[in-house]
């Protein structure tokens, strides 16, 4: 699509798309703005956002709207493939082999056959990768674990990213998540290492 909204137009026709690459720098309304509408659109679908502008806050920004991984120009095609092919299989891949049932630690609620959260009840939409964290979380309750062992869990041992893409994405689920995110119960910081699920 060459505009923003030709991407929105295009993707209400095709409802099977699976992953968006989406470029900053768009005519029309830019890469952001298509991001926040996708999300709302559609939690599941996976978004890689392209920038030419290698600015920390490009990248942080991307991610709040709603992208699950950014590409910074120039990059190879094997790197851009190679993140499209991890984010297809985060999104859907290994749904056969999930174990069926539940994960519960009150008050939520992980329901791993059909991928989602409830809190209290009540549905929480969560992005793949928030979904991946947040199970990643609750199947390892009471344990620090390090950025870098999320990212290798979350996002697979070949991933080529940077390791802000965890705090920006943890960011986001205690958003969702917490009754405060600004003072977190249930996702704790281990200063100067990475991340704890406890009470």
């Amino acid at each position: 699509a060459e505009s923003g909204e030709e991407a929105m137009e295009k993707l209400k026709a095709q409802k099977d798309i699976r992953v968006a690459l989406l470029d900053v720098m768009l005519p029309g309304i830019d890469g952001f703005e298509v991001c926040r509408r996708l999300r709302a659109h559609d939690a599941t679908i996976g978004i890689i956002m392209l920038t030419a502008r290698s600015q920390e806050m490009d990248k942080v920004t991307g991610l709040m709207t709603g992208a699950d991984d950014y590409v910074t120009k120039p990059f190879s095609p094997v790197e851009l493939t190679a993140r499209v092919d991890a984010l297809i299989r985060r999104s859907s891949g290994g749904t056969q082999e999930l174990p069926p049932g539940t994960i519960s630690q009150p008050p939520f609620l992980l329901n791993t056959r059909n991928r989602t959260l409830e809190k209290n009840g009540q549905r929480i939409k969560l992005t793949q990768v928030e979904y991946s964290i947040m199970r990643m979380f609750m199947e390892n309750p009471g344990k620090a674990l390090s950025r870098e062992e999320i990212l290798d869990l979350v996002w697979g041992r070949d991933y080529f990213g940077e390791l802000k893409i965890v705090d920006v994405n943890v960011r986001r689920l205690r958003l969702k998540i917490e009754d405060s995110p600004t003072s977190p119960t249930y996702i704790n910081t281990v200063w100067g290492y990475g991340y704890k699920w406890g009470f």
